[in-house]
Order: structure tokens, then C-alpha cells, then sequence
């Protein structure tokens, strides 16, 4: 599906700034909004010799050619290796490395820009650089970086592709005009899940906070165990066996690193993820407020929340932080599940 169906009132505006487009361009928004496949489409179009009506790429002439086989001499996409290699599906069926594929963007990465800036482009077009995720460059990378948009070279857009924009540096923020991707209505998103074959479409878009990109994912990622496993247990309120949970979702987290932990990230972390959105929505019903990500288990979360403790429900909350930060590296996964089920227990055991 083409995620420019999600976003038509943006890709036109874009389109429409082409005549006067600045040098550097920040997509942010919430993960799973789509905003990397959208950079990549304008940049396909900035390059295209022969764009449709709309804007897009025509996908005929030569320039689209090369870019389709990831070859075009006018474009660089910098991102992490780690990110490029999922990408390529390699990932652990690719050969044994002795060394880790980086997490962030290099300052090679940055530096090897210099000759690709400094020559003319290919039969006399635009010279585009997309670099996503954004917030993957370190300080040195990024300043860096920043060297090259404070003196940009002319025909040279950049495509700046961010998660979380909060965390680049001021300066590079400075040095780009914003382009925040929004979410999608409801039924645009439902319509383009639909379209796509996810099952449920529903349930996945409000897991996935309205991003339609995500809920495609989760859908489609046999993350549903996971979560059903969770909520096996949290929505037991009272009656919950807090050792016993510990031990049941210490199994599922187990097999879950087995099967499918590298290519989707650590389980632990995924389970205390959603976790966080479950002690969420706890809070919104237990102020009388809708829930917003677990809405097809919404009577669940209402009876749930009407049994635990308002203000342990908010300590409790806070603490879920920490889970989550430790939650990559346990030093034991079943006593680290153990302390985080006995303090869920505890919003109960308190009224």
C-alpha cells in the first residue's frame, strides 16, 4: 500500500514548496507514522526525470531505474548498519560476525559525504541525502553533520527522518524546516489495514496509538501472543497469582527471544512496553476517561481499574519506567518478572 494515502494533504503541500524547496527538511512524528517511506517517496520524486501529475515518481525513466536497484550516483541514505542489514534480511541468517553491526550512525558515514557534495551531479539534477532514524547520530556525528547544512552545496536537499526530534541537537533542528507527519484519522487508517490484509484492524491501530505503519507490523509479527499473555494475567485484578504470572510470561518471554527476540527486539522490553500501556489505560478508565490503546479489551480495563488503588495505580505507573529501562538487561528474567507482578498485585491488595 502506498503510505501517501495516509498522508495526501502533506505530500501535497511538499509538492507544492518544490519550486522553492529549503536544503534540509525534518520529518518527525510518532514511530510507525510512515515518515521514512515518505521521505523516500519525495526523494524518488526531487529525483525522477519525469514525475506523474501528483508528484510521484513516474518508477520508467532512468533515474527511477537506478534507484529502484539502489544505485543512483544523485542519492545516499545514511543509517545505522544494524538497520541497513534488517533491512537486506540478513540479520542472524547472515553470515557470523565478530563484529556487532552499530546501532547508530557513524561519523564515516558523515565524513564520506565530502566527495559525493563536492562533485556535480548526474546529468545536471538534484543531489538528495536521506538520514533516518535521525536521532541515531551521536553528538560527533551530528556536529558533524551540522558542518555540511551550515554551508550546503547548491542542488542538494537533505531528508532528515526522526522518531524522536526532541533529541536531536538544537542546532541541527535549527538548520531544517519541520515537516511533522501527523496521525492519520481513524478510518483512513482502518481503510488502509484493511487494504493491506491486517486481520483486525481495529485492535492493532489502537495498540499502536493510531500509527497505521505499526499496527501493520504488530499485526502481521505474531506479536498477539505476547500480549495475550500479558493480559492472561493482568486482567486477573485480585485473583492474580503473582509468582504464577512471573512464571507463565517468564515461558512465552523465553521462547520469544528464540523465535523471533532478534529481529523484533528484546522481549522483555516489548512485554514492559506494553505493560506501561496497560497501567495507562488502567489510569484513564480509573478517571473515567476512555482507554486508548487496549480498546477492544476496554469492560476488561474498565473492572480492573474499578479494584486497584488510585494513588498506588500512579506510584505504580512511575515505577514502570524503571522496569523498562532495565528490562533489555535482567540479570534474571524470572525474579525481575517476580518484583514487577507483586508490585502489580500490591494495587489490590491495598484496597
Amino acid at each position: 500500500m502506498n503510505v501517501i494515502e495516509l498522508h495526501y494533504n502533506l505530500w501535497s503541500q511538499l509538492q507544492a514548496r518544490r519550486e522553492r524547496l529549503p536544503h534540509a527538511l525534518l520529518f518527525s512524528g510518532l514511530r510507525g507514522l510512515g515518515k521514512f517511506a515518505l521521505a523516500r517517496q519525495f526523494a524518488a520524486s526531487l529525483l525522477c526525470e519525469t514525475p506523474l501529475a501528483d508528484g510521484t515518481a513516474c518508477g520508467n525513466c532512468p533515474a527511477c531505474g537506478w534507484l529502484a536497484q539502489g544505485n543512483h550516483p544523485d542519492f545516499r541514505l545514511l543509517q545505522p548498519e544494524a538497520l541497513a542489514e534488517a533491512e537486506e534480511g540478513e540479520g542472524e541468517q547472515g553470515k557470523e560476525s565478530s563484529k556487532k553491526a552499530s546501532q547508530q550512525i557513524t561519523i564515516d558515514q558523515v565524513r564520506a559525504l565530502d566527495d559525493f557534495l563536492h562533485v556535480g551531479t548526474h546529468r545536471q539534477g538534484l543531489r538528495v541525502v536521506v538520514v533516518h532514524p535521525a536521532e541515531a547520530m551521536n553528538r560527533s556525528t551530528a556536529n558533524a553533520l551540522l558542518k555540511t547544512l551550515e554551508e550546503p552545496a547548491a542542488g542538494t536537499h537533505f531528508l532528515l527522518v526522526s522518531n524522536e526530534a526532541e533529541r536531536l541537537l538544537p542546532t541541527i533542528r535549527s538548520r531544517c524546516q519541520a515537516v511533522p507527519v501527523a496521525v492519520p484519522s481513524a478510518e483512513a487508517a482502518e481503510r488502509w489495514l484493511a487494504a493491506a490484509g491486517v486481520m483486525d484492524a481495529r485492535r492493532w491501530l489502537s495498540l499502536a496509538g493510531g500509527a497505521p505503519l505499526l499496527a501493520e507490523e504488530l499485526g502481521s509479527s505474531g506479536e498477539s501472543q505476547l500480549i495475550d499473555a500479558l493480559l492472561a494475567q493482568v486482567t486477573r485484578g485480585a485473583s492474580l497469582d503473582a509468582l504464577a504470572a512471573a512464571a507463565a510470561l517468564d515461558k512465552v518471554v523465553k521462547a520469544e527471544k528464540g523465535e523471533r527476540g532478534a529481529q523484533h527486539g528484546p522481549p522483555m522490553k516489548r512485554l514492559m512496553e506494553w505493560a506501561q500501556k496497560w497501567l495507562f489505560d488502567l489510569g484513564m478508565a480509573r478517571a473515567g476517561l476512555p482507554v486508548r490503546y487496549f480498546v477492544s479489551e476496554a469492560a476488561q480495563v474498565e473492572r480492573v481499574a474499578r479494584c486497584c488503588d488510585p494513588r498506588g495505580l500512579l506510584a505504580f505507573s512511575r515505577k514502570s519506567l524503571q522496569y523498562r529501562r532495565h528490562s533489555e538487561h535482567p540479570l534474571n528474567s524470572r525474579l525481575f518478572l517476580e518484583d514487577f507482578f507483586l508490585g502489580y498485585a500490591a494495587l489490590f491488595n491495598r484496597r
